[in-house]
């Protein structure tokens, strides 16, 4: 899924290539996609894009004042070409959902919004105001923004696991299932620490871990091509989608914790003591 560092990385990568261009045709292929039906997304057309921006894991390409705004959610992606074919897409065939002309058709560049895989999530929307966005309206300030102290009272009173906690976007926005496992690896926090007990010194380490891990995805993802960044992100990860191989740090194996759609990596010696956490999958099978 992207995250904040590779949401950013497109918004900048919109900047440098799509601001001051017209867009001169957005064909649809799955209505599923669209979120709002008026505006029309017949009304972006002549349009100069104006601006890219990031709310969260919200992409949001601004158009003269029309927004069109993106959540890739877990098989989504944003795939730059320099010159799209002038046919429109078939609906309903393969993984392409919209498409973005920014230059008549066959004779510039632009992007296709895709999504893999029979679970689908993508979503756009497209408003005069990004708050209009119901999962806009509801975030919580933006990881790279939150101090020391505001993550302090952010997390006080929370009864919930540290990684659901990382990974609620109305508490914290920007921070998905990959780059939670990371934080937590490196301020050496269980997954299954309460968040709203951590003691000083582990909110010093975690608002230090959140800052430093999310700064340098950041800068090892902005610049790079569209197509380069989920390779980019694979390559920078510790822990997080590498069970069974050794932590970087202390040689331990990462270990997983599995649930019924996703998963979870973590180091036990780094970060639980040496002590493996309880697999609910794993357990349900051994009854």
């Amino acid at each position: 899924m992207p995250e904040l560092p590779e949401v950013e990385a497109l918004a900048h990568h919109l900047r440098e290539h799509a601001v001051g261009r017209v867009v001169h045709r957005v064909d649809v292929s799955s209505l599923q996609v669209l979120k709002t039906f008026t505006p029309s997304w017949t009304e972006l057309h002549g349009r100069a894009v104006t601006g890219a921006g990031r709310h969260g894991k919200h992409l949001d390409l601004d158009c003269d004042g029309l927004h069109l705004v993106v959540h890739l959610a877990r098989a989504g992606w944003l795939r730059w070409a320099d010159n799209l074919a002038v046919a429109p897409p078939k609906p309903g065939k393969g993984p392409l959902a919209l498409r973005v002309h920014l230059g008549p058709p066959g004779e510039g560049p632009g992007f296709d919004l895709t999504e893999a895989g029979t679970k689908k999530g993508l979503a756009a929307w497209i408003v005069t105001d990004p708050a209009e966005v119901p999962g806009i309206a509801r975030l919580g300030p933006d990881a790279l923004s939150v101090s020391r102290t505001q993550l302090e009272d952010l997390l006080s009173g929370r009864r919930e696991r540290l990684k659901t906690a990382l990974t609620d976007q109305t508490l914290v926005a920007g921070v998905g299932n990959a780059y939670s496992d990371e934080i937590m690896h490196t301020a050496r926090l269980s997954p299954y620490a309460t968040a709203g007990r951590l003691p000083g010194e582990a909110l010093d380490r975690l608002h230090d871990a959140l800052v430093s891990v999310l700064t340098d995805a950041v800068a090892r993802s902005v610049g790079q091509g569209a197509a380069k960044l989920k390779g980019e992100k694979r390559s920078g990860l510790r822990v997080h989608a590498r069970t069974g191989l050794p932590c970087p740090v202390c040689g331990d194996l990462v270990r997983e914790v599995s649930f019924a759609d996703k998963a979870f990596q973590y180091c036990p010696t780094c970060q639980t003591g040496g002590k493996p956490l309880a697999d609910r999958r794993l357990s349900r099978l051994l009854k």
